[in-house]
């Protein structure tokens, strides 16, 4: 296997802003949840490109927050970055923003956080780079995806709760 240099969250950013437009709305003017999700997977997605140079493909949703409901008319901007490499997946964190179009201040309003597998031309899943978080939050969302991905592993009889510390040797980074 090759060396793969590490790649910070930064260098993955994504940010794609887009308006909610009457289509993109339910009965009450909100935000279809779906087309937030549409929004969502395809800003991961490029994200998750950019960090491992390949093409991806959504393996999970792991967590969806429908925190506050966003209106018609609403600026919407969401900000992608990949929160922990693994061998072959990648943790992706997005923050919802809404825009206050008058002052600029945006307001996070939902979260999302998926994972993707970089594969090869017949599907076959290709290793990525490590990941080397930064800034504080990127160390918390770094740390936090090992606990997701091992209760994942728990809950869905994939691993037996005392394993969960060896799947941490295997993924701790220098």
């Amino acid at each position: 296997m090759t060396f793969m240099q590490a790649k910070s969250p930064s260098q993955s950013l994504t940010i794609n802003t887009e308006v909610v437009l009457p289509n993109d709305t339910n009965h009450v003017g909100n935000l279809f949840g779906g087309k937030l999700m549409q929004w969502v997977d395809i800003t991961a997605a490029i994200a998750a490109q950019r960090h491992c140079g390949r093409v991806v493909v959504t393996a999970a949703i792991n967590h969806v927050s429908f925190d506050n409901p966003i209106k018609q008319n609403s600026v919407v901007t969401l900000e992608a970055k990949v929160s922990r490499a693994f061998s072959t997946s990648m943790e992706i964190y997005v923050d919802v923003l809404v825009e206050n179009t008058v002052t600029g201040e945006k307001t996070k309003c939902n979260e999302a956080i998926l994972t993707f597998v970089a594969i090869d031309q017949n599907g076959a899943p290709l290793p990525v780079p490590p990941l080397a978080p930064e800034t504080d939050l990127e160390k918390k969302r770094f740390e936090s995806a090992l606990r997701r991905r091992q209760l994942s592993l728990i809950l869905a009889g994939r691993m037996k709760p005392e394993e969960a510390s060896e799947l941490k040797a295997l993924f701790v980074q220098d």
